[in-house]
């Protein structure tokens, strides 16, 4: 296991860094800095609701660190899907949204396959909405939040309950380890249109992920807002990621460099957590809602560089004696 190391970097170094608009992290920032609890994020916090130069605030009371853990960094994208749906069962709608049942909190509980070929949800009113489309509720659950347009009228908004305990598998990677895609070919709506072309054999390929999602409705978050991320706040479409917790606190400032083929370099706020974002170089980046987000974050994989921005003596309190 590689130790994790940390250097702190100049705001002079941080490619585009001049180029961004600020303003729009800051307000992202303040969206959740206030639910940060150690003495030093809050004071931060209440200094930002009154800044009139964001970019000054940031390289004032904030120095980038690159934290490594030996693993490559990488870039991926994901979005809140919009699904066709029902509040009833119907020949269409067929396809089950869940709630959260008490037993599978006995992890690990039923697997993918188990769930769809069981009545152990059957009949027990867990039934949020039903669908029309397996593959849509499949990357429902990858995303972890989505609506719900009702055919009878409105809308339902779902968000992350828990899961059942089985670690995800890339049913991606499959494809590929089967030879049917490269990886350079493997998105979202490449497989999508895969299982649908091949219902058997997708039906398959969906059940070669063991990890199911449950969801619960949320009632209380207005239209025009982004879905709510682990910090129980609506996200910023392309100015929140998901992240590793372990490496970087929730809340904080991120510095992104991404390269590909269309590099991004841009200032967010890591407010979500991912099963599938490991490691101090990994993100997730939200685009937003609907189709076209979902497209664009479904290509999204690429190398970079990404620094977290801590407060000055936080900063400095994670070098060693020797580099200080």
């Amino acid at each position: 296991m590689c130790e994790t190391t940390y250097t702190i970097q100049e705001f002079s170094t941080l490619s585009g860094w001049a180029d961004d608009d600020h303003a729009a992290a800051l307000e992202t920032f303040t969206n959740t800095c206030g639910d940060l609890k150690d003495p030093d994020w809050r004071s931060l916090c209440a200094a930002a609701r009154d800044q009139k130069d964001a970019r000054a605030f940031f390289e004032l009371f904030f120095r980038p660190v690159l934290i490594e853990d030996g693993q490559k960094a990488m870039f991926t994208g994901y979005f809140e899907p919009e699904l066709d749906g029902s509040r009833y069962r119907s020949a269409r709608f067929r396809y089950p949204v869940y709630a959260y049942p008490r037993e599978a909190r006995n992890k690990p509980w039923l697997t993918r396959r188990q769930i769809a070929e069981s009545d152990a949800l059957a009949g027990r009113g867990l039934e949020i909405a039903w669908v029309d489309d397996s593959v849509e509720l499949f990357f429902l659950q990858i995303q972890g939040s989505g609506r719900i347009r009702l055919d009878e009228g409105g809308v339902v908004r779902v968000g992350y309950a828990g899961a059942n305990g089985h670690n995800y598998r890339s049913i991606g990677q499959e494809l590929v380890r089967r030879g049917v895609y490269q990886p350079h070919q493997v998105s979202a709506e490449v497989i999508g249109n895969w299982v649908r072309r091949n219902p058997n054999d997708g039906r398959e390929l969906l059940y070669h992920n063991p990890s199911y999602v449950f969801f619960r409705e949320l009632k209380n978050v207005p239209a025009e807002k982004g879905p709510l991320g682990a910090m129980n706040r609506s996200l910023t479409t392309m100015r929140s990621i998901a992240v590793d917790p372990a490496f970087t606190t929730l809340g904080a400032p991120v510095w992104i460099e991404k390269e590909g083929e269309n590099p991004l370099n841009r200032l967010m706020i890591a407010q979500d957590t991912g099963s599938a974002i490991k490691g101090a170089q990994r993100a997730d980046v939200f685009f937003g809602t609907g189709y076209d987000a979902g497209r664009a974050a479904g290509k999204l994989r690429d190398p970079g560089r990404l620094f977290v921005l801590l407060p000055i003596q936080r900063a400095y309190a994670l070098l060693p004696e020797s580099a200080i």
